[in-house]
């Protein structure tokens, strides 16, 4: 399995919209250690400086006098298992750690005094103003991060991707949920287009922030339309869908049409996609408004399991949020 099917294919269980935050450090001096789990980009301000120096967009620590190495501790806000992490050093040259690791453990009691710590990835030199990769080791599932740079330095980003367990989630099969959330486990596993904002955002708990907290795909100059495809973390029976425009007004959709689909197999997703007889379209092409909220109810004649979804807008435009309703069962 490659990187850039694992990074498309998993949720980013750093992401603070989950709940995740960063309980502890050992310093940060020059960079607040909250900055390292912005979900968006790193940005470089040119000759600008604070109390303690240059400011850098991401965790930074004072040069190290002494033995040992520093470190950032991590609550995940959803227990998860990790396949892939990231340390992104963008902007840090010269600044940055020379080696990372990465450790977790899982405590029901939030107690970590005694606890155990797994090595999720190997030590590994880093590079300055990279995307360096680290590549998880275990299949456990953790709920506590610890982030270990060698000796010191700074890190404008950690990704950790993976997906959320949700056997430790109590779901009820009587309550309606948002099956389409990432909390429930549904990740974008395909889609047409995202120039200008990640996929993924649209299946984020809360409402967005602004425009670059959704979805928006370049503006298409031939024929067709923009799609994404939802693997649901947990089948269900479909009531209900809500897209959302927030924050876009002259470049949403002008319509939308969702469609879906079964597969009790494994298969692959280009299978998927290029299968489009067995989709089934639930909600016809509906016209959208812009910076609204819009929800519609399925008809009853498509009331089934479905364990993929598809959101086609037209031609194409950016949505902040998207939510699919229904039960388990």
């Amino acid at each position: 399995m490659n990187n850039k099917y694992i990074l498309k294919n998993t949720t980013d269980l750093a992401n603070p919209l989950l709940g995740t935050k960063i309980i502890r450090c050992t310093d940060e001096f020059f960079a607040p250690a909250k900055r390292i789990l912005n979900p968006s980009p790193p940005i470089f301000k040119e000759n600008v400086f604070d109390n303690h120096g240059k400011w850098m967009d991401g965790w930074e620590t004072r040069r190290r006098r002494s033995k040992g190495n520093d470190y950032l501790l991590i609550k995940l806000g959803k227990p998860g298992k990790i396949k892939l992490t990231e340390v992104d050093t963008s902007f840090f040259n010269g600044n940055q750690p020379e080696y990372a690791q990465i450790e977790g453990c899982f405590s029901e009691n939030n107690n970590l005094k005694h606890i155990k710590w797994i090595k999720i990835t190997k030590k590994i030199k880093i590079k300055p103003n990279h995307k360096n990769i680290l590549k998880s080791k275990s299949s456990k599932t953790f709920n506590f991060i610890r982030l270990n740079i060698f000796p010191d330095g700074g890190v404008a980003r950690l990704r950790l991707f993976g997906s959320i367990d949700l056997s430790l989630q109590k779901i009820s099969n009587k309550n309606i949920i948002d099956l389409a959330s990432v909390i429930n486990g549904s990740q974008v596993v395909a889609c047409s287009d995202e120039h200008f904002g990640n996929a993924n955002n649209i299946l984020l708990p809360g409402k967005s922030k602004n425009m670059g907290n959704g979805w928006e795909t370049r503006r298409r100059r031939g024929l067709g339309y923009d799609w994404v495809l939802l693997k649901l973390g947990l089948s269900g029976y479909l009531t209900s869908f809500e897209i959302n425009t927030h924050y876009f007004k002259g470049n949403f959709p002008n319509c939308f049409s969702i469609q879906a689909i079964d597969h009790k197999k494994n298969i692959s997703i280009n299978s998927i996609i290029t299968n489009s007889k067995k989709w089934k379209t639930i909600i016809a092409k509906t016209k959208l408004k812009p910076d609204s909220s819009f929800k519609i109810k399925m008809l009853k004649k498509f009331y089934k399991k479905y364990n993929y979804i598809k959101l086609n807008i037209y031609p194409d435009g950016g949505i902040s949020r998207f939510r699919v309703y229904g039960k388990i069962k």
